[in-house]
């Protein structure tokens, strides 16, 4: 099919690409299933990034290489790969993530989601649907180059649009100000580059997220599935020396992948320090309990709470916790919290030991 397509961000690795139109009314997408659509009516996603990571406007009539993946965004959308034919897709995310809409956020649920007519599958010449996932195999080869000497820091957030990125970036700033070496990634969410490319306008000196090995989304991988894009991350890092990895993980505490990872031992051992940001003084406090009952104790807290100093003040009343602004965060003596955290912690295994 001779036409004039624009390649999502998630596709970028998809090459020779030939449309099977006689799959559309037969063929059940998976995961990473790569496709051509052509928008119906725009809606909610008005662009897409494309293939280089440049932000296309998009248009009725406009044909689309994307793949099908399932979203989770509370202030976005919620959307799965189809478990039907439907005579109507939609754009889950900006990177080229296609589904089925469940909910949106109120604020945007009269704009609707931006709907698209599946053309055909991209295949290869025997056949078979492309598809963005990396193989078990190339995973596995991935991780075992993982070295595992930086300390890694793990952002997390009591929900989405909590300040956990801002956080994540700031500290790379401060970590890079004092001399270190600094990776971001981030393990979870949907495709887009925005908070990788934060991170490296703050100061990480190379980011990596989930769609380096083709996740359009991580949203219901399995656990193992997950931990072992970890160790993949972690090993596609360890062709450099990296003094730490600061590591955000996507939405909130209550969210299913971020309540898998903290929970799990082979996850948190990886761990050196922790990180949590909040929007409000109440979300601290909570979110705080909840990563006590995991065994799970944050050298400081950041946010967007802490743009309020009334909140600050709020904290400061009910935890002895440390505060962190964005001021506190870009600092290279941000790096003296981390050794006070694990003085403090190796302190009190010593006491319990004793």
């Amino acid at each position: 099919m001779e036409l004039r397509m624009k390649k999502s961000l998630i596709c970028k690795n998809i090459q020779n690409v030939q449309i099977d139109e006689n799959k559309v009314r037969s063929y059940l997408p998976k995961v990473g299933d790569v496709a051509l659509f052509k928008v119906k009516g725009i809606g909610k996603h008005t662009r897409i990034q494309n293939h280089r990571g440049k932000n296309q406007y998009l248009f009725p009539g406009d044909y689309i290489l994307c793949a099908f993946g399932n979203r989770y965004a509370t202030n976005q959308i919620e959307g799965y790969v189809p478990e039907e034919i439907h005579d109507e897709y939609h754009i889950l995310g900006q990177g080229g993530v296609v589904g089925i809409v469940k909910s949106m956020y109120k604020p945007i649920e009269e704009k609707g989601p931006t709907t698209l007519e599946l053309i055909g599958y991209a295949t290869n010449p025997f056949g078979r649907v492309l598809n963005t996932l990396a193989q078990s195999s190339t995973l596995k080869e991935a991780a075992e180059k993982n070295a595992w000497d930086s300390k890694i820091i793990l952002s997390l957030g009591s929900a989405m649009d909590s300040g956990k990125t801002t956080t994540a970036g700031y500290l790379c700033r401060g970590i890079s100000m004092a001399g270190k070496q600094v990776a971001y990634m981030k393990l979870t969410g949907t495709v887009y580059t925005k908070d990788a490319s934060f991170a490296i306008d703050c100061g990480a000196h190379t980011s990596i997220d989930f769609s380096h090995f083709g996740f359009p989304s991580t949203y219901m991988c399995e656990q193992e599935e997950l931990l072992l894009l970890f160790e993949a991350l972690l090993g596609s890092l360890s062709q450099k020396h990296y003094d730490y990895i600061v590591v955000e993980i996507a939405d909130g505490l209550l969210q299913r992948e971020t309540n898998m990872l903290l929970q799990d031992p082979q996850f948190m051992r990886h761990i050196d320090d922790v990180i949590f940001s909040a929007g409000d003084s109440l979300g601290v406090i909570s979110g705080l309990e909840v990563l006590n009952k995991w065994g799970i104790n944050p050298f400081a807290v950041s946010g967007r709470f802490t743009a309020r100093p009334l909140l600050i003040e709020e904290v400061a009343s009910c935890n002895d916790i440390d505060v962190l602004r964005l001021e506190d965060l870009e600092k290279p003596e941000v790096l003296n919290y981390f050794e006070y955290a694990k003085a403090y912690v190796q302190q009190k295994i010593a006491v319990q030991a004793a």
